[in-house]
């Protein structure tokens, strides 16, 4: 493999998922414990979270995950606050423990639509330089889907694309908004996704792109994923227009492995491809960078809003509790991850207990008590 300068930086934002196996974590059944690493005295001792419950269905997942990392007896302890996405910023007290903790856990926070109030998913992402944002979208073993064999990880760039939020009026009635994209950041999350594909053993990584219509910022972004990909011999690398890439991943998304993306197409890969692999409940996500990671669910289209599914108490917690099996790992805790990971499967395998969206009619507690019983 050729020499590569970039990595001792990248394997250490990409260390906390070291196989294949942690990432697609459903290992038919398997009971064994995995020895994933030798820790050092002291590893064991509990590692403060900082808890953003969030809105909408947030207080419910959140809830749900502490539950079970209870039952677990996780050595992880949590920091709870309180933040709401019609606030104009994150509270500086909650910004402080994330800095201090260098992990979070948060349910979804609303953006209100319109009216000049910006997001804090994008405040966070970019106050912590959370540049790369990770989405697994996998089969579930026992759950019928339309497609089989689905298997992808979408690799966002997390922190400028359309998100960078440069708008303004130029007369009235005509909004100018723009786009960045920068060498920096292209060559970043590109240098990520291929390392992730190398480390997790994957075969291929593709580019999403327009470059044949914004020329200049998407073929900057594909000129850097194609620099990139020449020190990456082993892996293989193409490319696919996104409206294009839309209608393969509907058609067949088995072809997909790892995706790399702008921002806006991120989104939007990311929760087609959840969707294919049955639904944004489900899949697991996490937004890392150098120093700092924040985890929450993957895929959250249509969720953090549905008031219905609050007042019944029926939101699907998989999603955050893979998303929390993915921060143990973060955390250096693979074995607690690996029960955690085994109990969901089992529950979702034994097709006793599902929620709506899955089509039963099971509530959130009713999940979290199944988990909680199959936890050995």
């Amino acid at each position: 493999m050729a020499a590569r300068s970039a990595f001792p930086i990248i394997c250490r934002l990409a260390s906390p998922y070291r196989s294949r196996f942690q990432l697609s974590p459903f290992n038919l059944f398997s009971d064994a414990r995995s020895v994933t690493y030798m820790p050092r005295p002291g590893d064991g001792a509990p590692r403060a979270v900082t808890l953003i419950p969030g809105d909408g269905i947030g207080p419910l997942v959140t809830n749900a995950v502490e539950q079970v990392m209870e039952a677990l007896h996780a050595p992880v302890y949590f920091e709870r606050y309180d933040v709401h996405g019609n606030m104009k910023q994150i509270p500086r007290e909650v910004m402080e423990s994330i800095f201090k903790n260098k992990v979070c856990l948060k349910g979804g926070l609303m953006t209100p639509m319109g009216g000049g109030v910006s997001s804090l998913n994008v405040q966070l992402r970019k106050e912590l330089d959370l540049y790369a944002s990770l989405v697994n979208c996998f089969n579930f073993p026992g759950l019928l889907t339309r497609h089989e064999n689905v298997d992808i990880a979408v690799i966002r760039e997390n922190t400028e694309g359309e998100y960078a939020g440069l708008e303004h009026e130029v007369i009235p009635g005509v909004v100018e908004s723009l786009k960045v994209i920068t060498k920096f950041s292209s060559e970043r999350i590109a240098k990520y996704a291929f390392e992730y594909a190398y480390l997790n053993n994957r075969k291929k990584v593709t580019a999403v792109h327009k470059a044949n219509i914004m020329k200049l910022a998407d073929g900057l972004f594909l000129e850097s994923c194609r620099e990139v990909a020449t020190q990456y011999p082993i892996i293989q690398y193409n490319e696919v227009i996104v409206d294009n890439c839309c209608m393969q991943l509907v058609s067949k998304p088995e072809q997909f492995d790892v995706m790399v993306t702008p921002n806006l197409y991120g989104n939007l890969v990311a929760n087609t491809a959840a969707g294919l692999a049955g639904g944004t409940g489900l899949m697991p996500g996490g937004n890392v960078g150098a120093d700092h990671a924040i985890f929450e669910q993957g895929a959250s289209a249509g969720n953090v809003g549905n008031e219905k599914i609050v007042e019944q108490k029926k939101a699907n917690p998989v999603a955050l509790l893979l998303s929390s099996a993915m921060m143990l790992r973060h955390l250096q805790f693979p074995s607690f991850a690996d029960r955690l990971e085994n109990a969901v499967k089992r529950v979702i395998m034994e097709d006793k207990c599902r929620t709506k969206d899955l089509g039963g009619n099971c509530t959130t507690q009713d999940v979290v008590d199944a988990v909680i019983a199959f936890l050995d």
